[in-house]
């Protein structure tokens, strides 16, 4: 079997897809050493060397670069036909839209989220998407996705779609393999008080950072003055948070930390007493298995997909109020006790995120969708 994978839209910047693909098709290139893949890799970026020495697995370069929805329309459009009725693919994935549909075998679709589908992006971006993803559902033999969250909202747009939840996972190793000096000296070099909360996320409107601030000015007004670290590179909402900060007061509790690399973080996972995650929106959230690997207590916004992960077994707090956050935060670092059974509960969790387990799915997948609708 000869197996394509679309992987123009990755590159060098860190992302939760860019993981998912380095570990669960890592995984899956050891396992099915009967299966050829063919990784079509950006015009910038040698995506093909990430996994230099699998022998079932070659790199065909693109004209087509990892980022620029237009360029990558235009520089892909005539190559990806002459390119797919060459290689004689048995099946082809993609893992972003616009969807590149294969001539002549099954495609298959990996989708994160549908986030620029929201009431909340602008109309004719909406629109657009909204659109698009139809016609790549319609297109696609299956569609895998990452939680049955994001199965239900895909559904939601095309309910005859064939979709396969199969879970994002993480390595906990880096997390595990922390010593508390190498913590030590990060927090020192990077100025950071101790006993911090964490938060890791771009800074984006479906974030929640504005509320999370909030949340910490009140906690502070209670008496109970707690820092906060906020780890990402700003992605639009970057200036209101700046902005809420100065308007508190809290330059001395919160601070926020840009191109943390993957050690760093590891580090501030374990240096803080416990990890924030307040988003409004996630088809996912691999920070949450983080803070599980890394065995820190989990505050969560109370979204489906954040009670599906953890099974119901967390601290949930509402998304858009700042006061029952704090209370959620205060409550769960007043109980020893309460952190100590959402850690245990993390080291079992996790076993369900282990990448060749995953990997075994997305073969299952592809078999499946070779074997037809009715498989």
């Amino acid at each position: 079997m000869r197996v394509g994978l679309n992987a123009t839209c990755f590159n060098d910047r860190p992302s939760g897809a860019k993981q998912r693909f380095l570990g669960i098709y890592g995984a899956l290139f050891r396992r099915c050493r009967d299966v050829e893949f063919v990784i079509y890799e950006p015009a910038d970026c040698r995506v093909g060397a990430w996994f230099a020495g699998e022998p079932n697995v070659r790199a065909r370069r693109t004209p087509i670069p990892s980022s620029g929805r237009l360029r990558r329309i235009l520089r892909g459009a005539a190559w990806w036909r002459r390119a797919l009725r060459e290689d004689r693919l048995d099946l082809f994935e993609n893992f972003h839209l616009p969807m590149v549909k294969a001539p002549a075998c099954p495609t298959v679709l990996t989708m994160h989220d549908v986030r620029d589908g929201l009431p909340g992006s602008p109309p004719v971006k909406r629109t657009l998407y909204r659109a698009i993803l139809r016609r790549a559902l319609r297109q696609s033999a299956h569609v895998i996705t990452v939680s049955s969250r994001m199965a239900e909202e895909l559904r939601a747009y095309d309910p005859a779609c064939r979709v396969t939840t199969v879970y994002n996972g993480l390595d906990p190793e880096p997390f595990r393999s922390v010593t508390p000096a190498d913590a030590e000296a990060t927090r020192v070099r990077l100025g950071l008080p101790r006993g911090f909360l964490l938060t890791v996320g771009h800074l984006e409107p479906r974030k929640n950072h504005v509320r999370l601030v909030e949340a910490v000015a009140l906690l502070r007004d209670r008496g109970m003055p707690v820092p906060l670290v906020i780890v990402g590179n700003d992605a639009g909402e970057g200036a209101a948070v700046a902005r809420e900060i100065a308007r508190l007061g809290l330059a001395d509790l919160v601070h926020i930390r840009t191109g943390v690399g993957d050690t760093e973080l590891a580090h501030l996972y374990a240096l803080c007493a416990a990890v924030v995650f307040p988003s409004r929106y996630e088809g996912f959230g691999i920070p949450l298995l983080e803070a599980m690997a890394a065995r820190r207590p989990l505050i969560l916004s109370d979204i489906p997909v954040f009670r599906e992960l953890t099974e119901g077994q967390g601290v949930y707090v509402p998304a858009d109020d700042g006061a029952a956050m704090a209370d959620g935060i205060a409550a769960t670092l007043a109980s020893p006790g309460r952190q100590r059974g959402l850690v245990a509960y993390g080291d079992r969790r996790l076993a369900s995120f282990a990448f060749p387990a995953l990997a075994a799915e997305v073969e299952q997948v592809y078999r499946a969708t070779l074997a037809g609708p009715a498989a």
